[in-house]
């Protein structure tokens, strides 16, 4: 049977890319047209400008074979242009100024004056002070006859000039800034909406009541999000379920002490006998363990991550075989009342590991005191230190026997299903696995904490 192919998802960055470019084109549009418009009416005003100058030209210049001109003539005011320039005028026929239409010619160089081209010139007025000129100067000889013109244009109206057509144009582009970033800002808005969804989709979800994320209809570029998020709601359900068995485990351990000296209460009221009171005894004594393995691991904890924020030195390189030497020798009185035999094995060289030593301490004093705690008298208690190619760890074993126990998360009611929920507990903490066999023989029961290669 074929499968059908998967749907193609559309990515984020072409969505984006498609929303960014068509708000784009909108606006290019729009200044388009502005900017066609803005120039067609400039264009119209600069030329009709032109031709007022050019007609001022020919006027200038009219008298040519009449005598020197020496000032320009008058023009009347409503046909001056906004873009008209006053452009001076001087020829010279036959080397004879004729035409000096702003009276420049005293303060030219003549000189250094070029028969033809463009250059700019300084041109000193009659306090002396200099001006920039644009000029341009032609010169026509034929005929025995030669004629010189030179045309110029004072650099600070050309400014001036230059200066009201860039506002012009500028005005328009200023005018559609605050619409081109409303456009914008709309479009990064509408293109960003799928991420604001999959953020309130993640602020709605509840991980510890077994929701995750859909992968369906998803962008690409949310693929390694989505897969993370669900990844780490997975964790929290498995954790929370993890926590939950422990919150049982503990009800249905201290459920049996508690109901113990219940009833041993009410029967030691009827009989006060010793062994009525013994039994009271030794089921308080029973409770008080369990809720100081409790504390223990939640103090254990809570020193670790206080020295983790604080000091950053809850982690550390931490000896085992010192560590076991330690536990052993404080649980040497207890071994002795139990009648029990208790050895260490090492290896040849220290084997080290880097965790918090509070919590591993925790670990292996749970390990022994149940191996002596839950074994007859006589057994043979072994700690050993090793390492392998797998890893390296510490393992306490045992020659009894233990009745009903299978596994490290055997029932409570076998009466160390706590201690060891607080071992495996605090394997994660540590890093390590909490693992069962029956061990080398003559030993028949072996707990070990493994920190893998």
């Amino acid at each position: 049977m074929k499968l059908p192919l998967p749907a193609a998802r559309r990515t984020l960055s072409r969505h984006l890319l498609v929303w960014t470019l068509g708000a784009q084109l909108a606006v290019w549009a729009v200044m388009v047209a502005v900017g066609w418009s803005t120039s067609l009416r400039e264009t119209r005003k600069f030329t009709d400008g032109h031709l007022v100058a050019v007609a001022q030209l020919w006027l200038g210049t009219a008298s040519w074979n009449q005598g020197p001109v020496s000032a320009p003539l008058p023009v009347p005011r409503e046909d001056v242009h906004e873009y008209a320039q006053d452009v001076a005028i001087l020829v010279w026929d036959n080397g004879r100024l004729v035409t000096d239409s702003d009276q420049l010619a005293a303060g030219l160089d003549l000189a250094t004056l070029p028969e033809k081209g463009l250059m700019t010139v300084v041109v000193r007025d009659a306090d002396g002070e200099p001006h920039n000129w644009r000029a341009y100067f032609e010169t026509y000889r034929g005929e025995g006859h030669e004629r010189r013109v030179a045309a110029l244009l004072d650099l600070k109206k050309r400014y001036v000039l230059a200066s009201d057509i860039a506002e012009h144009l500028a005005s328009p582009s200023l005018i559609l800034l605050p619409l081109v970033a409303l456009v914008m800002w709309w479009t990064i808005r509408r293109g960003l909406r799928p991420l604001d969804q999959l953020s309130d989709e993640m602020a709605a979800l509840d991980g510890f009541a077994g929701q995750r994320l859909d992968t369906q209809h998803r962008f690409h570029e949310f693929s390694s999000t989505v897969t993370a998020i669900n990844t780490m709601v997975d964790g929290l359900q498995a954790q929370a379920q993890r926590e939950r068995q422990f919150a049982s485990d503990v009800a249905h351990e201290l459920r049996t002490p508690l109901t113990a000296i219940t009833l041993q209460a009410r029967a030691a009221q009827a009989d006060p006998s010793p062994p009525r009171l013994a039994r009271l005894e030794q089921e308080a004594l029973r409770a008080g363990r369990i809720l100081t393995q409790l504390l223990d691991l939640a103090r254990a904890q809570r020193a670790g991550q206080q020295g983790a924020a604080h000091a950053g030195d809850a982690v550390q390189d931490t000896a085992l075989g010192e560590m076991a030497a330690r536990l052993i020798s404080a649980h040497a009185q207890l071994a002795h009342e139990s009648d029990h035999e208790m050895s260490l094995v090492r290896e040849q060289g220290e084997v080290g590991v880097r965790v918090q030593p509070m919590l591993l301490e925790l670990a292996l004093r749970n390990l022994i005191e149940n191996a002596l705690r839950h074994t007859p008298p006589g057994t043979q208690v072994e700690v050993a230190v090793w390492r392998d190619d797998r890893g390296q760890g510490v393992s306490v074993s045992d020659d009894g026997q233990r009745a009903g126990v299978t596994a490290p998360a055997a029932q409570a009611s076998s009466g160390l299903g706590l201690g060891l929920r607080l071992v495996e507990r605090i394997a994660e903490e540590l890093g390590a696995r909490l693992e069962r066999d029956s061990g080398v023989a003559p030993m028949t029961t072996r707990f070990s904490l493994r920190w893998p290669v």
